[in-house]
């Protein structure tokens, strides 16, 4: 599944332009050093965390896309370093729980 197709599949809001990379897993954590240990290139990272080091962190893992849950919004700079990057950033009303969930049903794992 591509990050086009898992954003429309969970009817993911996109906030940069949205890429067409495989998704090959995925990490929940709202702890930058977490994601830092465990993420993995083509993973697709869910969180609350709305500030530009989430840019910063997905894009050092090498990371698919970042959601941003529970109708959190990315800050401006988060935006702009994730454009800067070519990080994509959705957001959902959803809460984390659903969506990991929802990624599952999925296939995502």
């Amino acid at each position: 599944m591509t990050v086009a197709e898992l954003g429309a599949a969970l009817g993911l809001t996109p906030c940069t332009p949205v890429s067409d990379r495989e998704v090959t897993g995925a990490i929940v954590s709202d702890l930058l050093s977490d994601v830092l240990a465990n993420g993995a290139p083509d993973y697709v990272w869910i969180t609350i965390q709305t500030h530009r080091n989430v840019a910063a962190v997905a894009s050092a893992q090498g990371l698919a896309a970042v959601i941003l849950t529970a109708g959190r919004a990315p800050n401006e700079d988060l935006v702009s370093l994730a454009e800067t990057e070519s990080v994509t950033v959705f957001t959902s009303l959803q809460p984390t729980y659903t969506v990991a969930g929802l990624l599952y049903g999925l296939g995502v794992r």
